[in-house]
């Protein structure tokens, strides 16, 4: 399967899950200025919406969204146990935080991206942040994983959106619980080889 990505971006979840699914993923990076691929391509012809990831399966058919993604890799590689079964109320919590991490996490820190943001809206993004990391903190004091002591999607894609926070200035530290949740996932040697390929550590 072909995965469309670009180092550190949300599309690392999808690259880990595929490496702990058993998926060597072929990679295509793109670059997110030009909106090219590494090969060329004009990444607007491949998702218009011009952002990654987008998985490409060997039908040709393509995926975006990284909350579909996660769960359609965890749904072919069912033997490595990263989503729980489907229908369930586990199932609904693991799309609750998949959904926590888009819509409250991910979306908040896109516009922090911004050099030319102002400095009122950027304190307010901040704030509103700091208060869903408070919230998702609190959550995994007394846990391991996003869904208890079992690793599984959600789990890369908070680690990877975690993983932007010191690009915009904020430090894991501060939030303990997500830091050892961080480090955790960060030792599991899926996540290292994806980390190397990426070219981030």
């Amino acid at each position: 399967m072909k995965l469309y990505y670009f180092p550190g971006a949300c599309s690392l979840a999808a690259h880990i899950v595929m490496r702990e699914a058993g998926i060597e993923p072929q990679l295509i990076r793109v670059d997110l200025a030009t909106h090219t691929t590494a090969d060329g391509a004009d990444f607007n012809t491949i998702n218009p919406r011009g952002y990654v990831p987008v998985l490409e399966l060997p039908s040709g058919e393509q995926l975006s969204e990284s909350a579909a993604i996660l769960q359609y890799l965890a749904d072919v590689a069912p033997q490595a146990a990263l989503a729980p079964a489907s229908p369930g109320m586990e199932r609904y919590r693991l799309q609750e935080w998949l959904s926590y991490c888009a819509s409250e996490l991910l979306k908040t820190i896109g516009p922090l991206f911004n050099p030319a943001l102002h400095e009122g809206t950027r304190h307010g993004l901040v704030q509103r942040l700091t208060a869903r990391l408070v919230w998702a903190d609190a959550q995994l004091r007394h846990r391991d994983f996003v869904l208890g002591d079992r690793f599984s999607v959600a789990d890369a894609y908070l680690f990877a959106v975690l993983g932007m926070l010191r690009i915009v200035g904020l430090k894991l530290a501060d939030w303990p619980a997500l830091a050892v949740h961080s480090a955790r996932v960060a030792s599991r040697p899926a996540v290292q080889a994806a980390l190397r390929a990426e070219g981030l550590v």
